[in-house]
């Protein structure tokens, strides 16, 4: 498990090749495409490499626009808007032959005090005792045809470096019609602190960032009993957003708990909010994605 951090690791130590320009490699997958969290994350390294120390993430705002070709490295260049007396703010451009792939505007700002409340994290079951999420995965693969599997295996190796607990876990194979709400338990499978020369604040910013596009738009489709794995169901995410509201570590057990309120137009929009284990609202994220059903 720890290999597959290490790994997410290295993914997030971006190499500086230019001032404000960066570039990140996407690990080895027989996969199509660049997972979605990989991107958001890498871009945020990027931004937090330009920014002071002092001022930490608060937002990020993106749009996917075009997929990514996990056997080319991604350029990342950094714009950096503006830097004001309390907050810094920073536009990045993933793209790949020379074409734009993502773009994402960030904003920091100084920690203070202020006004604060929050909403009550749902009583629930705990980790301890629920089925793992990714051996879950791994046994369903079994179960399905030569070419389901192999679409199915290629998003493994994805998953491993979080671990995830499902509270009510969903059945992809035989989905039934359900209320569009999940909670998750979710955190990265080893210790930060163990394998990375830098544990700080911004890269459990960046790991959550990487997590936080698990499970969330799936959420829209379980009003729908519809299977991901069908071959008539195009999905991919079109843009992402997360905000940050206090401090955590990635490492340890938080609470994602999604619901998604509309889909139309072949588009479903998700929500979710990471709770940690004392009860903090830490972070929360939006989603929209396409969701398009073929007839064919």
């Amino acid at each position: 498990m720890s290999k597959a951090l290490q790994q997410l690791l290295d993914l997030l130590a971006l190499e500086k090749i230019d001032e404000n320009i960066y570039r990140g490699h996407t690990p080895e997958t027989s996969n199509k495409r660049v997972f979605g969290g990989q991107v958001f994350a890498q871009a945020m390294r990027a931004a937090q490499d330009t920014v002071p120390e002092d001022r930490m993430v608060h937002s990020q705002h993106a749009y996917f626009l075009r997929p990514g070709d996990p056997s080319v490295p991604i350029l990342y260049q950094v714009d950096g808007i503006r830097d004001g007396g309390s907050f810094t703010t920073r536009r990045v451009v993933a793209s790949q032959r020379g074409k734009a792939i993502f773009n994402t505007e960030l904003s920091f700002q100084i920690p203070e005090q202020g006004l604060s409340h929050q909403i009550d994290m749902p009583d629930c079951p705990g980790p301890e005792g629920l089925g793992n999420d990714n051996e879950r995965w791994k046994e369903m693969v079994t179960k399905l045809r030569a070419k389901t599997s192999g679409k199915a295996a290629a998003h493994r190796s994805s998953l491993r470096p979080i671990e995830m607990r499902s509270v009510n876990p969903i059945d992809y194979f035989n989905p039934s019609i359900r209320d569009p709400e999940q909670k998750v338990w979710i955190k990265a499978t080893g210790s930060i602190a163990d394998l990375s020369e830098t544990d700080n604040q911004p890269l459990h910013h960046a790991v959550l960032a990487y997590a936080s596009d698990f499970n969330l738009m799936s959420t829209s489709l379980m009003p729908h009993a519809v299977n991901i794995m069908s071959p008539k169901l195009q999905l991919a995410s079109l843009d992402h957003c997360i905000w940050f509201h206090d401090s955590f570590r990635a490492d340890e057990w938080m609470l994602y708990v999604m619901d998604s309120p509309r889909s139309s137009h072949a588009r479903g929009l998700s929500r979710g909010s990471f709770f940690s284990r004392d009860g903090r609202l830490v972070a929360s994220t939006i989603q929209e994605g396409l969701i398009r059903l073929h007839k064919d």
